[in-house]
């Protein structure tokens, strides 16, 4: 019989999460990439979806979204690669954390969100571009957002602690 944590004994025995652990300044430094990564994407998530919930009706939702959007996907290029490096140096550690499960589970709906929100409901955004009513279904996608950034961020701090 195998055993279930051999797979992640050997993540954390890669040079590369060896040196995460034992590298003075370089779990520090990745950290900070990853914080900051998230910060421009949960800041720019939180500037749109306070848009959809009415904030600034007259600045246009496809525009913001124009702006918004590629910062988004700016910020992954620095949270994944950093969060990888993250994990691999605690992957044992990491899996065994309800935090860490319930946050990937977030991000997962966070994702599933997005996707449901910008294949559905925006596609007729042209019809409620600015100074109209946002439809109720954009809205409660906005709102299911926040809460699941809550989240995220209550479980990323948790971490820690648990």
């Amino acid at each position: 019989m195998t055993d279930p944590g051999a797979p992640l004994a050997a993540i954390e025995r890669l040079p590369l999460a060896v040196a995460m652990r034992q590298e003075l300044w370089l779990y520090p430094a990745v950290e900070i990439v990853h914080i900051l990564g998230f910060v421009i994407l949960v800041g720019s998530v939180l500037v749109f979806d306070l848009r959809l919930l009415g904030l600034t009706r007259a600045l246009p939702v496809r525009a913001l979204a124009r702006h918004a959007l590629p910062w988004s996907f700016g910020a992954l290029l620095l949270i994944v690669p950093s969060g990888f490096l993250m994990f691999i140096a605690h992957a044992g550690d990491l899996i065994a954390n309800p935090a860490f499960v319930i946050k990937m589970s977030l991000l997962f709906c966070a994702g599933l969100n997005a996707a449901l929100f910008h294949a559905g409901v925006f596609r007729g955004a042209a019809v409620w571009d600015s100074n109209v009513a946002v439809p109720a279904l954009a809205k409660l996608h906005a709102a299911v957002s926040l809460l699941i950034w809550i989240g995220i961020i209550a479980c990323g701090r948790l971490l820690a602690y648990v």
